[in-house]
C-alpha cells in the first residue's frame, strides 16, 4: 500500500552543541515584530544555531545577501560534524511542552509525489489554505542550493483513536533518547527519542489502517505549506532531469515532517488575524457592508467578525459560516486597488492591538475555526482561504531542530 510514508537518515548537532541555541521558531513566525529575531540572535551570539540555516521571513528582503550565508553554512556544519547522524533509517518521535499542555509528533520522511496544493487537488497530501505562489521562490532559492533540510511543516492526520503516534509515546522509556531541554523565548519543553528497527513497523502498519479509511486525504498540512510547496517546486526541477531508476530515490524526492495528530487536545486551532495599515478604516468597512450586501448577506451583529481601529471603533458581524471565506476574497479584491495599503498576518489579540495603534491601521478578528471540520470541508471544498487558521500561538509552532541530506 502506496501511503507516501518514508524512514530518513536524521541528523541532529553533535554532543556539546547547546540545543537551546541550536532549536529556532520556524521562520514565518513573528514577521511584524522584529525584535523577537533580535533577540534570537543575541540569545545564539557565535553557537552553532538553526538560526543561521534559514531565513525568518522579518528579513525576506534581505534574501539576496542571506542565502548565500545560508548554504556556507549549512555545508560547514556538514564538514566540522555540527550535525552529525543521529537516527539512520528511522523516525524521531517528539514530545512538546506547551501552555495548552503535551503535543506529541512524529517526524518521518513524506514522499513528495503524493502532494499536490493545487485547488481541487486528489492527491494524498494536501494544502489546508490556498499558496500565496509569490511566497514560494525565496524558498526555493534556499532550497535549491542547500545540502540539508530543517523542517517547520506539520502535517496532520486524523486519528482519532490515537493508533499512530501515542503507542510509541507510551513505550517511550524503551526508545533511544535523543534531546530533552527547554526552548528559548517562551517556546515550552522539548524532548525526542529515536525510533528505529521494528518500533518503525508498528507506524507503517498504523499508516496502513488509516489510509484504507482516509477517502483520498491521508494527510493535510497544518503549518509550512509554503515551505512544502518549494520543496515540491525543487523536486520536480530535478525529477526531469533523472532517469527513471534515479527518480525512485533520489533524496530530494522526500521532504521531512512532524506527523501531529488532529486529535491530541494539546493541537489548539487560533485564529489569524488581518492588520491593515495605510487604510481609512470607516470606508474600508463602509466598502465591506456593500460588499455583503451585494452578496445577500446577514449583517446582524455578532463576534464571528471583529473589526476595530486605532481611533477606538468597533465593528461586530455574525456570519452563518466561517467569515474569511468571503472577507479575504474581498480583502484580496480591494488591495488590488490600493496600492498604499499593506495587509499583514497577525498572530494573537495581544500582537494585534498592540499594532493597531494609530488611525490609518484597521484589525480584523475571525473566529476559530473548528479543527473537527477540517479533513471533511477539504475533502468537500478543497483549500480553505489562506491564513484562516493557526496552530496554536506563535511561540507553540514547530522549532528547528531535525534536518536530512536532500542531495546525493
Amino acid at each position: 500500500m502506496n501511503n507516501a510514508l518514508h524512514t530518513a537518515d536524521i541528523l541532529l548537532p553533535r554532543p556539546g552543541v547547546a540545543p537551546e541555541k541550536w532549536a529556532v521558531v520556524a521562520c514565518d513566525q513573528f514577521t511584524a515584530q522584529p525584535e523577537y529575531w533580535q533577540s534570537a540572535d543575541m540569545l545564539v551570539g557565535d553557537a552553532p544555531s538553526t538560526l543561521r540555516l534559514i531565513l525568518p521571513e522579518v528579513w525576506l528582503g534581505e534574501d539576496e545577501g542571506r542565502i548565500p550565508a545560508i548554504h556556507r553554512t549549512m555545508r560547514q556544519y556538514l564538514a566540522d560534524g555540527t550535525l552529525a547522524l543521529a537516527v539512520k533509517d528511522g523516525f524521531v518521535l517528539v514530545e512538546r511542552q506547551t501552555p495548552a499542555g503535551v503535543r506529541p509528533g512524529l517526524v518521518v520522511a513524506l514522499d513528495l509525489e503524493a502532494y499536490d496544493f493545487t485547488p481541487g487537488s486528489a492527491s494524498l497530501i494536501r494544502a489546508t489554505e490556498g499558496t500565496v505562489l509569490e511566497r514560494v521562490p525565496p524558498r526555493a532559492r534556499i532550497r535549491a542550493g542547500a545540502q540539508v533540510e530543517l523542517p517547520h511543516v506539520m502535517m496532520l492526520i486524523d486519528d482519532p483513536a490515537c493508533t499512530v503516534i501515542e503507542p510509541l509515546l507510551k513505550r517511550r522509556d524503551s526508545l533511544r533518547p535523543l534531546y530533552d531541554f527547554e526552548l528559548m523565548l517562551g517556546g515550552g519543553h522539548l524532548r525526542g527519542w529515536a525510533v528505529e528497527g521494528d518500533a518503525t513497523r508498528g507506524v507503517f502498519d498504523a499508516i496502513d489502517a488509516l489510509y484504507a479509511k482516509a477517502d483520498g486525504l491521508l494527510y493535510a498540512v497544518g503549518d509550512g505549506n509554503h515551505s512544502l510547496a518549494a520543496a515540491r517546486q525543487c523536486w520536480l526541477d530535478i525529477r526531469d532531469t533523472l532517469t527513471s531508476g534515479e527518480r525512485a530515490n533520489h533524496p530530494a524526492r522526500y521532504a521531512l515532517v512532524e506527523l501531529v495528530n488532529l486529535a491530541c487536545p494539546a493541537l489548539v486551532f487560533e485564529p489569524i488575524h488581518r492588520a491593515l495599515f495605510g487604510v481609512d478604516p470607516a470606508a474600508l468597512m463602509d466598502a465591506y457592508q456593500a460588499c455583503l450586501r451585494s452578496q445577500g448577506a446577514d449583517l446582524g451583529e455578532g463576534n464571528d467578525l471583529v473589526a476595530f481601529d486605532g481611533a477606538g471603533r468597533t465593528w461586530r458581524f455574525k456570519s452563518a459560516e466561517h467569515p474569511l471565506g468571503r472577507l479575504q476574497a474581498f480583502l484580496d479584491n480591494w488591495l488590488a486597488g490600493h496600492s498604499e495599503a499593506r495587509i499583514d498576518y497577525i498572530h494573537g489579540e495581544d500582537a494585534l492591538r498592540a499594532l493597531v495603534n494609530h488611525p490609518d491601521a484597521l484589525g480584523l478578528m475571525p473566529r476559530a475555526f473548528d479543527k473537527g471540520e477540517l479533513f471533511d470541508a477539504i475533502r468537500r471544498h478543497g483549500v480553505l482561504p489562506r491564513k484562516t487558521f493557526s496552530m496554536g500561538e506563535a511561540t507553540e509552532k514547530r522549532y528547528y531542530m531535525e534536518a536530512r541530506r536532500i542531495t546525493l
